[in-house]
């Protein structure tokens, strides 16, 4: 496993974080796998020296945060992992039940807790910006989270890079916590992010965590476009997909992806993730696994040097998007 540093915090992180919004229950979407069915992801990431791991409170509605923190305290060490989840989208239809009011923040942060079996949670995240609430109250609610031990580092997850640097010149001028990481939408299908948002977390000394790594599983080549509804049991019902990836040069991508994979006698996925692992600013790309071989795919491109001439070719296919990832 290779290892770096989360951001500017003196943390250390596999190069890889395992995501877990596949781990909970069916019942919250039919492609997620129950407890004794992610059992062995877990236990395989750790052996492999994964000691970083990524869930959220709105995943299968908690019952990730319950599956992840029960695996990784069965298999691992918590004193070397680190743990992140995040907090934002409802978690039922009743008032205070999401958004970044202080209230749900901290309310949300204490369930967290909770359902994951820890007295600290290692990397406490907000999944999206709030526009309803000050910045302000937010950055206040989780400032009060880290004074009480209860969250070591904050983060933030997609959205515009001018209320990025707006929230780090508010932590500054206050003496607030500030956020360390940035887990934004980033892999060779959604290039945007690298305009303003990269270069500001590369000056910022923000740690990147890109989520969709592979996007959607249409860099793996498991998928043909984005209306694929055939491919796996997630393409079938993921309406989310569709909505990231329909853009006219994106089959151009693919197919340079497949390209670059058939020269090297590697998998498409293992490229597309060397190539993300490759640029600057980022630290760990966030990996899915339904299947042990994914895990493994992933696990490989650790070992994967590409060229100028093969990043060039990846890149080159590539054409301006409009904004997907956040409203």
């Amino acid at each position: 496993m290779k290892y770096t540093t989360l951001g500017r915090t003196g943390v250390t992180v596999s190069r890889l974080c395992l995501g877990c919004m596949s781990y909970g229950t069916p019942e919250w979407r039919p492609w997620v796998l129950d407890e004794k069915a992610a059992q062995p992801f877990f236990r395989r990431a750790i052996e492999a020296g994964v000691n970083f791991f990524d869930t959220a409170d709105m995943y299968s509605l908690g019952v990730s945060e319950e599956v992840t923190g029960r695996a990784l305290r069965t298999y691992g060490r918590m004193e070397e992992i680190v743990l992140a989840t995040k907090v934002n989208f409802p978690m039922s239809s009743g008032p205070n039940m999401g958004g970044l009011s202080r209230k749900h923040v901290v309310q949300a942060c204490e369930a967290s807790l909770k359902r994951l079996g820890v007295a600290t949670i290692d990397l406490y995240q907000i999944h999206r910006f709030d526009k309803a609430v000050p910045l302000d109250e937010t950055l206040l609610a989780l400032d009060l989270l880290v004074k009480q031990g209860k969250v070591r580092f904050i983060g933030a997850s997609s959205g515009p890079a001018f209320r990025f640097a707006k929230a780090l010149a508010l932590s500054d001028a206050k003496g607030l916590a500030r956020f360390a990481t940035m887990q934004n939408h980033y892999n060779l299908l959604y290039r945007e992010e690298e305009r303003e948002m990269l270069p500001l977390c590369a000056e910022e000394g923000i740690g990147v965590l890109p989520w969709s790594p592979l996007a959607r599983g249409l860099l793996a080549g498991s998928r043909k476009n984005a209306g694929d509804r055939e491919a796996t049991a997630r393409a079938a019902t993921d309406e989310y997909a569709r909505n990231l990836y329909d853009h006219p040069s994106d089959d151009a991508v693919i197919e340079a992806v497949k390209g670059v994979a058939g020269a090297r006698g590697l998998s498409p996925a293992a490229v597309a993730l060397a190539w993300l692992l490759s640029r600057p600013a980022v630290t760990a790309p966030i990996v899915g696994a339904t299947k042990l071989e994914h895990l493994e795919t992933a696990l490989s491109a650790l070992d994967v040097t590409l060229t100028a001439d093969e990043i060039g070719a990846l890149e080159a296919p590539y054409r301006p998007h409009a904004v997907r990832g956040f409203k």
